[in-house]
């Protein structure tokens, strides 16, 4: 269960470093509208913060030493904060706010880090 959303994270995370200043706007845009007391962080420094966040947690969740527990809790804390996005913005959702619009789909699929990092946490300790 960890290697593949391990990678994935990881691939996502190595690809945002060095990012330019059109992608570090674009990610610091869209955190602000699930955590409004980012706006005042610099955009550069936002998109290295996102960028050694995901490479940290994509790499833990691939390090066999790194428990099942503290592996979930990363991911699903991770997920949480995508989330914020999610919830925060009303064009991510219906009107109900809860089922995703057209434009929150790509995000909606986020639940699936919570859960996932959920079921880690939960899994008996070796």
């Amino acid at each position: 269960m960890r290697v593949p959303i391990g990678l994935y994270i990881l691939n996502s995370g190595v690809g945002k470093i060095g990012a330019d200043e059109g992608t570090a706007e674009f990610l610091h845009g869209m955190a602000v509208t699930g955590i409004p007391a980012l706006k005042d962080m610099d955009k550069e420094t936002f998109a290295k913060f996102v960028a050694y966040s995901e490479t940290g947690i994509g790499a833990a969740l691939l390090a066999p030493f790194v428990s099942n527990r503290l592996a979930g809790a990363a991911l699903a804390t991770f997920g949480a904060g995508l989330l914020t996005m999610y919830f925060g913005n009303d064009a991510m959702t219906e009107d109900d706010g809860i089922r995703p619009s057209q434009e929150g789909l790509s995000l909606s699929k986020d639940s699936w880090l919570v859960a996932i990092g959920a079921a880690l946490m939960a899994l008996p300790r070796k």
